[in-house]
């Protein structure tokens, strides 16, 4: 059975309408806690951006940019095109890529709390460094240690808030990963604000303060349950029973805790999760972590969010007005976020990505367009064009934070079996930050190469992805996250390549309710 051929991922029967237990206030401290961790990987979003612009953190590390910068006549699409300041903000994702995939032992071997204070720790140690840096090296290196954090918090922490989270509030939930990193963001954007009027020496304390949300979270793993299904998995039964009936208010935990049992039992007997990940019946989840993050980057946010303040100062925004129009940015994103927490459960996984691929795609193109007829590499926007370009961005920004950017993780921490879990979660941290690296490395040079074509090139990206999501993604709304197994064997694609077992018969005949109820929310 260690390559899981003989037996189906996952539980054998569905018990979704067995499920007992209400929203504790106990589940929700837990939750708001470990999210947290979403906010060290929002804050380096931010701050990078900030701290990229300011006058003395370019004169101390990168002066031919900050000579660059201050040339009246420089192209402004090309005058911040440098690889080394590119390399300042992609080498962290660089680092979180490889660490991700170090985390995925850990976090299966020694839980999900493990790997959430390891991530703490790490970027303490990498903001530290970079707020008292005296050279590159020293720079990259804590970028380098932030990345480590990175690596193990976005492991660990996504899996966590799926597993503690009630079936019916999960995407709610989960999503407290995203809204922390969206505070993260905002919160860098305010700080940047104040500290670039602290020149030379601001940028030190925007990178400082980075070991703030590391600390709560460092402390926060220490202090925080472990999950029922960690628990289980690792032998510890007893335990993870009495922590599942305390998240779950009521004793009468039986179904969900035989679920967990039927997952751990099956986990434990696979030796190489990598290997049997790459299983046929494995194929849909593995398709979504790959696909999911990659288009989430794709869809252009993050090259708004690194660079936000360069990229309005390229559109002839002064300094003042560029940092305050990207923590206008980081408001609406944070805000947005807040509507998806408040409508996933209700509405879907679906709809929103939908729904947000589509407006996405209509302001990407307004902005080409806007860019494209108003606005030349030596000249300013006008005024009036200048607010209609910040309006249609956080109008992006916004369709972004209520479709792809919670749910471009919340999927795939719900839709893998428990014994492929951790090296499903490790795939998608992996793939994410892969892209986040190459674009975060390209971005300025891309700008520099297609000017306002940047923004078409993302809008095709978000066509594909919107597309892809109609005809390949069932919907995972209500549907408990050990018998996710069930959706692909009813999709209309994905039926053919999942294998069917005898179990589904019975499985039907005796939850027909659970059933109807899963079967309801398929495409």
């Amino acid at each position: 059975m260690a390559g899981g051929s003989f037996a189906p991922a996952g539980v054998a029967k569905e018990r979704a309408g067995q499920y007992q237990g209400t929203v504790t206030c106990y589940v929700i401290v837990a939750c708001v806690v470990a999210a947290v961790g979403g906010s060290l990987f929002g804050y380096d979003i931010g701050i990078s951006g900030g701290v990229t612009s300011m006058d003395g953190f370019l004169e101390k590390f990168f002066p031919t940019v900050y000579r660059n910068k201050n040339r009246a006549h420089e192209n402004n699409y090309c005058k911040y095109n440098n690889q080394g300041l590119a390399a300042f903000t992609s080498s962290l994702y660089l680092a979180g890529l490889v660490s991700s995939i170090v985390a995925s032992p850990i976090t299966r071997k020694y839980g999900r709390r493990a790997s959430i204070i390891c991530g703490g720790l790490s970027f303490i140690v990498g903001a530290t460094l970079d707020s008292s840096a005296v050279n590159l090296t020293m720079l990259i290196l804590g970028r380098i240690m932030l990345g480590f954090g990175i690596g193990f918090g976005n492991q660990a922490v996504p899996l966590y808030l799926s597993e503690m989270a009630p079936t019916h509030l999960r995407g709610g939930l989960n999503m407290m990963f995203q809204l922390a990193t969206t505070l993260g963001i905002f919160t860098a954007n305010m700080i940047n604000y104040g500290t670039q009027k602290l020149e030379p020496w601001g940028w030190r304390l925007s990178l400082g303060l980075a070991a703030a949300p590391a600390f709560l979270m460092a402390v926060g793993g220490l202090l925080l349950p472990e999950t029922p299904n960690s628990l289980i998995e690792r032998g510890s039964k007893e335990k993870g029973r009495k922590i599942l009936e305390k998240i779950r208010g009521t004793e009468n935990v039986h179904a969900e805790l035989q679920d967990i049992v039927d997952a751990s039992e099956l986990a434990n007997s696979i030796q190489h999760p990598f290997r049997n990940i790459l299983e046929r019946h494995n194929r849909p989840q593995l398709v979504m972590a790959i696909f999911m993050p990659t288009f989430q980057i794709l869809t252009g946010i993050n090259s708004i969010l690194f660079y936000a303040p360069v990229l309005f100062s390229t559109m002839g925004f002064g300094r003042n007005a560029s940092l305050y129009s990207s923590a206008l940015t980081g408001a609406v994103l944070a805000s947005s976020t807040v509507v998806s927490i408040a409508t996933v459960d209700r509405w879907g996984r679906r709809a929103l990505l939908i729904g947000g691929g589509i407006q996405m795609i209509i302001c990407q193109v307004i902005v080409a367009i806007i860019l494209g007829v108003k606005f030349s590499g030596d000249k300013e926007l006008s005024k009036g064009f200048s607010v209609l370009v910040v309006v249609v961005i956080c109008l992006f920004v916004a369709a972004f934070g209520w479709s792809w950017g919670p749910l471009g993780w919340t999927v795939p921490s719900e839709i893998f079996p428990l014994e492929t879990r951790s090296a499903g979660q490790s795939i998608t941290v992996a793939v994410n930050l892969f892209f986040t690296f190459l674009i975060g490395q390209l971005f300025l040079s891309l700008l520099c190469a297609f000017k306002f074509g940047i923004f078409l090139f993302f809008a095709g990206w978000i066509t594909i992805m919107t597309i892809f999501v109609y005809l390949f993604l069932p919907e995972t709304k209500g549907v408990p996250i050990e018998e996710m197994v069930f959706l692909w064997r009813k999709h209309w694609f994905w039926k053919k390549i999942v294998p069917s077992y005898p179990e589904d018969n019975e499985s039907n005949t005796n939850n027909n309710s659970a059933s109807v109820a899963i079967t309801e929310h398929i495409h």
